[in-house]
């Protein structure tokens, strides 16, 4: 099915995908421009308040932070342009954790440990998917019910209690390795590569967007609507899983409280950087900025000694401020 042809593909160039349209392609650069002129802006608010702020060891300490949610978003992302959301990942995340340091402390090899985890996620993912293309249940409810599921889970495993791991080389995924850049950044930097060509270039991509933009239209066309649905929330809830590790190895230990914001805030990283709750729009360049963003807020005011209550006030407001301006373009684009 050519990208030319699809009847929903109007939305396509908003994603940094073909943009062989003159207005999609100057809409996403005015669009991209825009957000990296804000987090210039911030940057140079929190630096001057404070010169330790524009150090190179800030700098790494922000994409280290930004890193777990940034895998997070990759896989809220796809559920944003395919017209959902993924609310769960607020209790997949620690469930990963908890179930890698139990694993981890079980004997299994990293390798197999992080597999297990993965394969518990991609499990809930596609319990998520089924639930919501099947039963045609919201999925703002499928998702908020398996929320309360994975998190009480993530809980009842570590029995209330963190897990510390009993070998702290199960941490290597946060170790600094090339150039001295932690390792998980590495990891967050591969799969942004690997999602970016893939949206852009494979046809589930194309499928992807179709869904998102016209979910009727996607299925008179021939597409597997379903399918792509449940592939979906797959995804999503594996990247979640390999977030939880991640900041499991970070910790050093699994928690089944650590990583409940991430609905909120990868939610706000894909809105921020250009996706819209309508579907069919989004893409990797904008996620990563809108994941620095946040991360930039949370590192300046940590610098400043704002309390933590506050960072999630700021994340709040960043989200309502990004789903209005997406709001204002779409009416925009409509009236053009």
């Amino acid at each position: 099915m050519a990208t030319d042809t699809n009847p929903v593909a109007t939305e396509l160039p908003d994603d940094g995908g073909s943009g062989r349209r003159r207005i999609g392609l100057t809409d996403t650069t005015l669009r991209g421009v825009l957000l990296t002129a804000f987090l210039l802006l911030i940057v140079a608010f929190f630096t001057s308040r404070d010169a330790r702020f524009l150090s190179a060891d800030n700098g790494l300490n922000i994409l280290v932070n930004a890193s777990v949610i940034g895998i997070v978003s990759l896989g809220q992302l796809l559920a944003i342009i395919g017209g959902g959301f993924d609310l769960s990942v607020a209790g997949i995340v620690p469930l990963g954790g908890v179930v890698f340091a139990k694993l981890v402390n079980a004997g299994w090899s990293l390798p197999a440990a992080v597999l297990g985890v993965l394969l518990v996620g991609a499990l809930a993912g596609l319990v998520n998917g089924i639930i919501i293309a099947k039963a045609r249940i919201n999925p703002l409810i499928t998702t908020l019910g398996t929320l309360s599921i994975t998190g009480g889970l993530a809980l009842t495993i570590a029995d209330g209690v963190q897990i510390p791991f009993t070998d702290i080389d199960a941490g290597v995924l946060a170790e600094r390795s090339l150039l001295g850049v932690n390792n998980h950044v590495w990891i967050l930097l591969a799969l942004s590569v690997v999602i970016f060509l893939a949206l852009r270039y494979s046809v589930f991509g194309r499928y992807l967007y179709s869904v998102g933009g016209n979910e009727e239209a996607a299925r008179l066309a021939g597409i597997r609507v379903d399918a792509v649905t449940i592939e979906i929330y797959v995804l999503s809830s594996a990247l979640a899983s390999l977030a939880g590790v991640v900041l499991a190895s970070q910790l050093l230990t699994g928690s089944g409280t650590a990583g409940t914001d991430a609905a909120l805030q990868s939610i706000a990283a894909v809105i921020l950087g250009g996706g819209s709750l309508s579907g069919g729009v989004g893409g990797v360049p904008g996620t990563l900025i809108g994941v620095l963003v946040l991360g930039t807020l949370a590192n300046g005011m940590a610098i400043l000694s704002v309390p933590s209550f506050y960072q999630t006030m700021a994340t709040g407001a960043v989200l309502l401020v990004a789903v209005g301006v997406s709001q204002i373009r779409r009416g925009s684009r409509r009236r053009r």
